[in-house]
This record gives structure tokens, C-alpha cells and sequence, in this order.
């Protein structure tokens, strides 16, 4: 409940939220990060089970990074999306995607891979959750490829549970089709 005076004062100011947790620092994403963005959101290895990566051009990092920029400028946001910082290196992302009645968001992350494994995807997950709180969100979903067992296994580490399993995903580095796994949580 910290967050929410916070970022209210920010948000009057035109500023934006900078979140701490313990080991990072989620900061609002944008095109000050192309470079570091680009190393992990064109590189098929980290990206094989999202829809809509890998990158396959900088300038398609760039076009990303600057819709999210424009986002950051409006009074309420659609979506928030944080660079995760661990001290002064870039080495992710992680979102909050907001429906139509700005009551459920949807949690996304992507970690650069040579931070994989350390804990900091469900840290900047869990403190993304503290986010959703503070902005009086109602329930979060997450969705994730049926083979991403890390994604799937920090969903249900923050108490989302699996509400469905369907067919019909398609990832943008495979011809496959997959399927999918839906989770939710309902905020308190």
C-alpha cells in the first residue's frame, strides 16, 4: 500500500514511478535502453517462447520502445512497462497490461538469459504485483507457452493459479502451433 501515495504525487508532477525491491530497481522503460533491449528481444534463444518476438531489426526495438515512451506520457496509462534494473544494468523487462475497466492487468516479463535463474524474474513479478495493488487492480492474469516452465513456475510462486490450457498459440520464432496456459490471481 506504500506505492499507491507514491505514485499518485508522481504521476500529478508528469513524473513517473521509479519501484525499488530488494535486489532491483524497475524504472519506466523506454528508448534510453534500445541497445540492451535489442541484445535480449532479438535473440531467438531468449525470446523462442513469445508471440511477438524476436526483434529482427533494431528498428523495430525502437519502434516498441517509443510507443511505450508516448504511453508513459499520459495522464493514465493503458499498460506500464518497467526496465529492471540490477544496480546499473539493463537486463529485462517486466509489465502490467490493463483491460478496458483498468481492473485487470496483464503480467508479462522477459530477463535477458545470462540472468536467468537468480530469482529476479519473480522478484520484478512480485513487486509488479505490489503495482497492481497500489493502482487498485482487481485480479491479474499471465499467460505463458505450455513449454516455458519458468514462466509457469513463477506464476504459480506468486499464488496465480492455472485456469485454462488451449491450443492455438503460435510463437513468432516457430511455424509450430503450442499451447497456452492462462493464470490468474485475485487482488485483495
Amino acid at each position: 500500500m506504500r506505492l499507491k501515495p507514491i505514485w499518485h504525487s508522481l504521476n500529478k508532477m508528469r513524473k513517473v514511478p521509479c519501484i525499488k525491491s530488494e535486489r532491483l530497481v524497475l524504472k519506466p522503460h523506454g528508448i534510453d535502453y534500445l541497445d540492451s533491449t535489442h541484445v535480449y528481444s532479438s535473440d531467438l534463444s531468449n525470446t523462442l517462447y513469445m508471440i511477438h518476438l524476436p526483434n529482427q531489426n533494431k528498428e523495430e526495438t525502437r519502434d516498441f520502445l517509443e510507443n511505450v515512451s508516448k504511453e508513459w506520457e499520459k495522464e493514465v496509462p493503458d499498460f506500464y512497462e518497467f526496465a529492471i534494473l540490477l544496480g546499473d544494468v539493463h537486463i529485462g523487462s517486466v509489465c502490467l497490461y490493463l483491460d478496458e475497466s483498468h481492473e485487470t492487468g496483464e503480467l508479462g516479463w522477459i530477463l535477458n538469459k545470462h540472468y536467468w535463474h537468480h530469482g529476479y524474474a519473480f522478484e520484478a513479478a512480485a513487486t509488479m504485483k505490489t503495482f497492481a495493488i497500489s493502482i487498485g487492480l482487481k485480479r491479474l492474469i499471465a499467460h505463458c507457452d505450455d513449454q516455458n516452465v519458468a514462466s509457469y513456475k513463477v506464476m504459480e510462486k506468486l499464488g496465480m493459479k492455472l485456469v485454462s490450457m488451449t491450443k492455438g498459440r503460435y510463437n513468432k520464432a516457430s511455424k509450430e502451433e503450442s499451447k497456452e496456459r492462462m493464470y490468474q490471481l485475485i487482488l485483495e
